[in-house]
């Protein structure tokens, strides 16, 4: 909570004491008293000629909060500036405007409280009130506020009376005004049997707690705290006073002369120092200037006093001004949470009690849909009789597929046994070749017919490697029909995949078989080299022949019968490696 916050809620006591007939409105000449007034507590200088310019007589009729505002606002509450006024004084004057009006205590003198006190509980009510107007303090700071000053008294709160009164009262689950508070207080109902004397000092301290920020200060039942001087070094006792920025000490509890302070930053650091000179319980507080030793009467004082230094030195450095602000905001947030807890509790009855209703809905739906359920029941069995039907059709009509399949694996079996035949007849085809090689090599004894074997070799080698490409185109045109008939008849049927793998495999030993007489092949060309050698080796004896026959007789001339004879045996020799080729293709 600011400092303007602060004050609006002090002015506006005041401006509602100068509301006489409760119209919300007030006579502008107590409003220029209540701001004369206002400037001269927040030590503001006077602005006369804007006083009189806001309040001119030529604008007739009171002025309400609205009106007043804008004044209030630019001439006063922007001025002010904080430590600049006592505050202290501000509230008196805003209590005394108010309290002439609405506090009313027992004229027989037989309150609880003083108009002193009063104004020190009006002053902690204003502090823990909400920001609403108009201004009340909600039953959890009530009691709150209550247990600080029972605590301060060392008597423990009747919470449960508490909550009874509050509950009897017609506004008091919403929270109290300032002045329900007082009678309630006054009335003596949670402070029976306690002196008015004891109650004052209570409410003193509370206040100096709680409105003047003072953490903590020397009790009169317990003496006051011993300080070390800094250049005599002598002992003195002094009467201290904690707030969350400064430690100050006097020479007297009545706090008329100051003798010092000492500036609280979160530099600063307080221990825990052994007994000597003669002193015990002592601690000091450390600054970043210099070093203050202290002692205390006994061990639990130097305890509180010393907690209380580090929750100071806590703050300052997490940069707060105030403890009890700060624990005002945490409750308030607290606060919200709760209520935020209990509307969602209550918005998730609502939510189930709406749920319970769209369940017993959906259990009529449900009772329905049996209804429904047991009708489609019936319609379903005259369906599943129906596409039983329908299922047994269709299964004869698959058994005829089936022995279709059948029929034509019937038939590939058939293809195959001719395919074996084929095969047959190949290895027939090997043993002639086997049988030519060795009539090739009875040729091979003469070099003409060997020249001429030669040239028909290779002739004929060429023409097996184009029969040999044939072959293969024919086979791949084969291996592309058969994969034409797989796509037909897997269309047709899935059973057949089966009996296609078969003729595949049938292929496979087909190919086998055509690699076998392809590595024939290659065995048969590397005899045909050999003959090769052969035949250049007879060639060299038939030159060393010839010079010797040359010497003997003439030479033979061309077209002679050797020759014939050598060309009917290449022409006996060409069938056979046709059929060769054929059988390696």
């Amino acid at each position: 909570m600011d400092l303007r916050a602060e004050l609006l809620k002090s002015i506006w006591y005041a401006f509602t004491a100068l509301d006489v007939e409760k119209s919300g409105k007030v006579s502008k000449s107590q409003l220029k008293v209540l701001s004369h007034n206002l400037y001269t507590v927040l030590c503001i200088p006077h602005d006369p000629v804007a006083l009189e310019e806001h309040f001119r007589d030529d604008d007739d009729g009171p002025v309400s909060s609205q009106g007043y505002m804008p004044y209030l606002n630019k001439y006063i509450l922007d001025k002010v500036e904080e430590g600049a006024f006592v505050k202290e004084n501000f509230d008196e004057l805003c209590w005394t405007l108010t309290a002439k009006k609405n506090y009313k205590p027992d004229r027989n003198g037989n309150s609880i409280v003083s108009h002193q006190d009063a104004f020190k509980l009006w002053c902690l009510f204003n502090f823990l009130s909400e920001d609403k107007y108009p201004l009340v303090m909600v039953p959890d700071e009530v009691e709150y506020l209550l247990k600080k000053i029972c605590t301060a008294m060392n008597v423990e709160l009747n919470s449960c009376e508490l909550d009874d009164y509050l509950s009897q009262e017609p506004q008091g689950q919403g929270g109290l005004t300032v002045w329900q508070f007082l009678d309630m207080v006054n009335s003596g109902r949670f402070l029976r049997g306690i002196e008015q004397e004891a109650v004052s000092m209570a409410v003193e301290e509370v206040y100096q707690e709680v409105i003047e920020d003072v953490l903590k200060q020397a009790r009169s039942p317990h003496g006051y705290l011993w300080k070390k001087g800094q250049l005599r070094r002598n002992w003195s006792e002094r009467w201290f006073t904690l707030k969350p920025s400064v430690l100050s000490y006097y020479m007297s509890e009545e706090r008329k002369e100051k003798k010092g302070s000492i500036a609280l930053d979160k530099h600063c650091c307080v221990e825990v120092l052994p007994d000597r000179d003669g002193k015990r319980c002592m601690f000091c507080v450390k600054t970043s200037s210099r070093t203050y030793e202290m002692s205390a009467s006994d061990t639990r004082q130097r305890q509180e006093w010393t907690l209380a230094i580090q929750t100071a030195i806590r703050l300052q450095a997490e940069g707060k001004k105030s403890l009890h602000k700060d624990l005002k905001q945490k409750r308030r947030e607290q606060r919200e949470q709760r209520e935020q807890r209990k509307a969602a509790k209550e918005e998730e009855t609502q939510r189930l009690k709406q749920l319970q209703e769209e369940k017993e809905r959906k259990l009529q739906e449900l009772e329905l849909l049996k209804e429904a359920q047991r009708q489609a029941e019936i319609l379903l069995q005259e369906e599943e009789q129906r596409r039983r039907q329908q299922h047994e059709e269709m299964q004869r009509t698959l058994e005829i597929q089936l022995r279709e399949a059948e029929q034509a694996r019937a038939s590939m079996q058939a293809e195959m046994v001719l395919k074996e035949a084929e095969a047959e007849r190949q290895r027939k085809r090997i043993l002639e070749l086997e049988d030519m090689q060795e009539r090739l090599q009875e040729a091979l004894q003469q070099e003409v017919k060997a020249r001429q074997d030669e040239e028909s070799v290779r002739y004929a080698q060429a023409r097996l490697l184009a029969e040999e490409e044939e072959k293969l185109k024919q086979l791949m045109k084969l291996k592309e029909e058969q994969e034409e008939y797989i796509i037909k008849t897997q269309r047709e049927k899935q059973v057949l995949k089966q009996e296609m793998e078969n003729k595949n495999k049938c292929l496979e030993e087909a190919q086998k078989q055509l690699e076998e007489v392809r590595v024939n092949r290659q065995r048969v060309d590397q005899d045909v080299m050999a003959a090769q050698r052969k035949l250049r080796q007879a060639s060299t004896n038939v030159k060393h022949w010839n010079v010797q026959m040359n010497r003997l007789m003439h030479p033979i001339g061309p077209g002679d019968k050797r020759t014939n004879v050598s060309s009917g045996g290449f022409t006996g020799y060409q069938p056979i490696l046709s059929q060769r080729d054929s059988s390696l293709k």
